[in-house]
């Protein structure tokens, strides 16, 4: 069966970013939210050398199936434009190696808990103490301090304690998970910016910084504007099944096949959507003549227009509401998002390599210069290893006796 990476198109020529050319980013992260981070850096063009232990790697090498070529699909989604340095840490010198690429490093991001970094001798205290103007980023599941910083987290337990899970679903459901790892995507896009804004930083007074973020804040803070909402007005808000936007017109409708998403976000918006719908009367009624009016008898005005929606096609619709200006779109499978053609011309899905040695790419999702971005190395365990001891510290190793 043909894989449906084989209908990508294979990524052309051209060039990287290389916005971060000349940083050295040492990755001692492991499962998706440090990789996400480091991946992120990696594609702006940064050296990142990713620490992994000899003959196992990061956790997720493991986290499959699915496995392709015999790698997991989750490791590879998260480790592109990295090299790949494997150390045993129960090995004294290659512990010291790892102590002196901490000390070579612009940059040092982590997820290993601190006990862990002092056994190893490169918590930010130490290699600070060598490095004052290391960046030294943590991603840790709580955070450095306070009551819950001694406990492990992981994204599930972050979307839990962050309250988006009491949000996700319908009024009928119990608790659920957003259908992705939410809170470690954002805590590596969050530490990714910390990263890049303390090097600015540092380019400007020559001081290091160190880093402290959380799954659980990360995820807290993307619900910024429900958690205001409550905080100003008491109104404690529940799983609604996306039904309870402040736009009042905000969700989800079925048509005669497939269902789409409207997002009225005006009351322009709302008047050009009455007029494809041949329902002008809609905008003329002072009880749907603002967001608040809408709110108010949202309930009668969503019955009414999913009436109205069943008479016609998804595509008929979404085609009659593209040429007004109204706000609107499919609501795609996984399927159907990777060969929408719009993100193909984009550059968002790529093939990298041909044949047995394809594998797909989801790429950095924004251009530069009018460019989308390309794929430089694929990082195989352990294979960078005498390369970037070589390119960071010298041709000598160092000793036991000098790490």
């Amino acid at each position: 069966m043909a894989l449906p990476l084989a209908d990508l198109p294979a990524m052309d020529d051209g060039q990287a970013f290389d916005l971060l050319d000349g940083v050295r980013v040492l990755d001692l992260t492991t499962s998706i939210a440090g990789p996400y981070a480091t991946l992120l850096l990696a594609d702006l063009g940064a050296d990142v050398v990713k620490i992994e232990r000899a003959g196992r790697g990061d956790d997720s090498r493991q986290w499959g199936p699915p496995f392709l070529g015999g790698e997991a699909l989750w490791y590879l989604a998260v480790n592109r434009n990295k090299r790949s340095v494997a150390l045993d840490f129960s090995d004294s010198t290659d512990v010291g190696v790892l102590r002196e690429l901490a000390c070579a490093a612009d940059v040092v991001i982590t997820t290993l808990r601190e006990p862990l970094l002092r056994r190893l001798g490169v918590d930010h205290p130490t290699v600070s103490a060598r490095r004052p103007d290391l960046i030294f980023a943590t991603i840790t599941g709580y955070g450095l301090t306070g009551p819950n910083s001694g406990l492990p987290g992981y994204d599930l337990i972050a979307e839990g304690v962050s309250g988006i899970m009491a949000l996700t679903g319908e009024p009928t459901t119990g608790p659920q998970k957003v259908g992705a790892p939410a809170a470690d995507i954002l805590a590596g896009m969050d530490a990714a910016f910390a990263v890049v804004a303390a090097l600015y930083d540092r380019a400007r007074t020559g001081r290091g910084h160190l880093l402290d973020l959380s799954l659980v804040e990360s995820m807290t803070r993307m619900l910024s504007p429900k958690l205001m909402s409550y905080l100003g007005s008491g109104e404690l808000q529940r799983r609604s099944g996306g039904r309870d936007s402040v736009v009042a017109i905000y969700q989800a409708f079925d048509t005669a096949d497939d269902p789409i998403n409207l997002a009225l976000g005006n009351d322009a918006i709302f008047e050009r959507f009455c007029t494809v719908m041949e329902r002008q009367d809609w905008s003329a009624n002072p009880d749907y003549s603002s967001n608040r009016g809408r709110r108010e008898h949202r309930a009668h005005l969503v019955t009414e227009i999913q009436k109205l929606l069943l008479e016609r096609n998804a595509a008929e619709w979404l085609d009659l509401f593209a040429k007004a200006d109204v706000p609107a779109g499919p609501v795609n499978n996984l399927e159907e998002v990777v060969t929408d053609p719009h993100l193909l011309a984009r550059g968002l899905f790529y093939r990298h390599g041909d044949g047995e040695d394809a594998i797909p790419q989801v790429n950095t999702g924004w251009q530069l210069d009018g460019a989308a971005n390309r794929l430089r190395r694929r990082p195989a365990l352990g294979a960078d290893t005498a390369d970037v001891v070589t390119d960071w510290l010298g041709p000598a190793t160092p000793t036991e006796e000098t790490a």
